[in-house]
């Protein structure tokens, strides 16, 4: 089934926070950037990134060069790869463990730096889907951005399972910090591996046997007290739950508690559009 924005004619536009905003691949917000529907602000400290970004979204959307975290002087841990530079130390004992995966997390400087807080930052007002991926610092960022986090819907976050950087949080400390802050856990946007050296999976240096290491993480606003939401909200959860994550059940269950509040019949319209999307 193609977007539900349609369902909404009304002229609208999704916030979305992008923490970590380099990309080496489509974000998941992309099809609303491309239907008009999402405005874009966005954080990537790579100077040369942050403005290749500002290049090719070009207003409204707005990407600034700032290292996100809790406000404090940190350093930066540069590596041969951009992706993964890190406010943490790479645990490089552990990294060369795995094939293909200590290559590109070497480190190369040390750079001292300037963290912002989301909370102290004026361009953060209400935010409907937040993006993040800093390389183990996620935690810091989430407990110094109480504002965004309260208008959120989804949080989609890349944690980790084992120290890549040393001693950086882990899943069980972002999940943690999440569910308390008024989200439930959603779903795996994807896990990933490596094998230990030195085996190869299925001739993929990429593949893993069993060792799970990361992954994306999707977290939704809880579905238990959607009573609470403005309409706006709930409009907006459904497209983001529809649009993004093909959670095409809870979409339903967010439509038809839309319905409880307007009196519409969006929930029953949805369902027969996912029985015959034609």
């Amino acid at each position: 089934m193609r977007s539900i924005l349609d369902f909404f004619p009304e002229e609208f536009s999704l916030a979305v926070l992008d923490v970590g905003a380099a990309m080496d691949e489509a974000p998941a917000y992309g099809s609303l950037v491309q239907a008009g529907r999402a405005r874009i602000i966005g954080f990537e400290p790579d100077a040369v990134e942050c403005a290749r970004l500002n290049r090719i979204y070009g207003p409204p959307h707005q990407f600034l060069p700032h290292f996100v975290g809790d406000g404090e002087e940190a350093v930066f841990h540069e590596t041969n790869w951009s992706m993964t530079g890190s406010l943490y130390e790479p645990n490089s004992e552990l990294l060369n463990l795995f094939q293909n995966l200590g290559e590109y997390v070497q480190p190369v400087a040390r750079h001292p730096v300037q963290t912002k807080r989301l909370d102290d930052m004026a361009e953060i007002d209400d935010v409907d889907f937040f993006k993040i991926d800093v390389q183990g610092a996620e935690l810091s960022v989430f407990r110094n951005a109480s504002r965004a986090l309260a208008g959120a819907l989804f949080v989609q976050t890349e944690v980790e399972f084992v120290e890549l950087y040393k001693g950086q949080p882990l899943f069980a400390d972002v999940d943690t910090f999440l569910r308390a802050s008024g989200f439930r856990f959603h779903a795996f946007q994807y896990v990933a591996g490596r094998a230990f050296k030195p085996l190869i999976a299925n001739d993929d240096p990429n593949a893993a046997f069993r060792q799970v290491l990361w992954a994306d993480a999707i977290y939704a606003r809880d579905w238990m007290r959607l009573e609470e939401l403005a309409f706006e909200k709930l409009r907006n959860y459904a497209v983001l739950a529809h649009d993004l994550f093909a959670s095409f059940d809870l979409a339903h269950l967010v439509l038809s508690a839309l319905d409880r509040r307007i009196g519409a019949g969006l929930a029953p319209t949805y369902l027969r559009h996912l029985a015959d999307p034609s």
